[in-house]
């Protein structure tokens, strides 16, 4: 596959997230949002469990790395509630902000100031007096998602280093864990139903397993921090899903709202790639989809950082001795 595909796989990939998270917000209706979010956490843990059968933590730190990775992992998932008051396109570009700001917050430079402020102004703008005000409940409902997300990026990369898919499948079963009983209380024996497990099963598909491959394949091809700008357009892929599958249409000054946010977003993975190369990437490289990490088999937001490469060293061949003058 040429180079000049890549760019479609990650719009694919996230078309794919927001698509999928759509047609969650579709079963509303007979589940509720703890259900959708007990039901998607429930079946990927049942498979990441079946595929990596994990070793329970030995130590305990590893044992409190896997109780907060999966605690970040459920928090992320409030997004599903979050859907009951606002939008697709408001939610993701909401929940956007927390990896912003994480990357935000870990810089040192002053023109991020005005990153963190257009970032800000698409808050406002989401909740700007006279305009369509956003329910309350909503907004802080994906704001958590968002800090949820941030905590997922500090952890990931310290989980991806311990025994690869294992920790995310103990993380994933603990969010679980957390989460389904406040699904089964909602729902009940209709979390069953197979209508219910069908769409279930398409969420999962559409949402986790199919926008990792296309970014998996897309990471092969471009660099992380060219993803991570393209990603900034995450927003937009949701206002795009939200409005054709939910036919949520959002206000002129909702959509000036979600380019801020990803102007935000891509300014701060470009203003990282200019860093010097003493400098160390910002947590958010590359900003996952809010709806991947509960089935990615690889936490890491991109692929590890090869060692420097040392200069080649050359074997130098063994001195010889000089034949004397009657050797022959």
């Amino acid at each position: 596959m040429r180079e000049s595909t890549a760019p479609a796989l990650v719009l694919g990939s996230m078309l794919s997230v927001h698509f999928g998270l759509a047609v969650g917000k579709q079963l509303f209706d007979v589940v509720g949002p703890l259900g959708v979010m007990a039901l998607r956490l429930g079946l990927a843990a049942v498979v990441l469990l079946l595929v990596h059968r994990p070793a329970l933590p030995r130590t305990r730190a590893d044992l409190l790395l896997v109780l907060g990775f999966g605690t970040a992992i459920a928090g992320m998932n409030l997004v599903y509630p979050a859907l009951w008051y606002l939008p697709l396109g408001t939610v993701s570009a909401l929940q956007l902000l927390g990896p912003v700001t994480l990357a935000l917050l870990a810089s040192r430079r002053t023109g991020d100031l005005l990153l963190a402020s257009l970032a800000g102004l698409g808050v406002w703008l989401f909740h700007a007096p006279g305009g369509v005000r956003a329910p309350l409940p909503g907004v802080v409902l994906a704001l958590a998602s968002g800090v949820s997300m941030a905590c997922y990026l500090l952890l990931s990369r310290r989980a991806g280093t311990r025994g690869g898919g294992a920790p995310l499948a103990l993380a994933v079963t603990w969010a679980a864990v957390l989460t389904v009983p406040f699904g089964v209380a909602e729902s009940g024996s209709a979390l069953l139903d197979t209508r219910v497990l069908l769409t279930g099963a398409l969420v999962a598909v559409l949402a986790t397993a199919l926008p990792y491959s296309l970014e998996l394949a897309a990471l092969r091809r471009l660099p992380p921090r060219t993803v991570g700008v393209l990603q900034s357009l995450e927003p937009v892929c949701a206002g795009i899903a939200g409005t054709t599958v939910l036919a949520e249409h959002l206000a002129p000054a909702q959509w000036l709202a979600l380019g801020c946010v990803g102007t935000a977003c891509a300014g701060t993975v470009l203003r990282g790639r200019r860093a010097g190369p003493g400098t160390a990437p910002g947590p958010a490289v590359a900003i996952p989809g809010p709806a991947r990490p509960a089935a990615t088999p690889d936490p890491i937001p991109g692929p590890p950082s090869a060692p420097p490469p040392g200069p080649a060293v050359t074997p130098q061949p063994t001195p010889q001795p000089e034949p004397g003058p009657g050797g022959g």
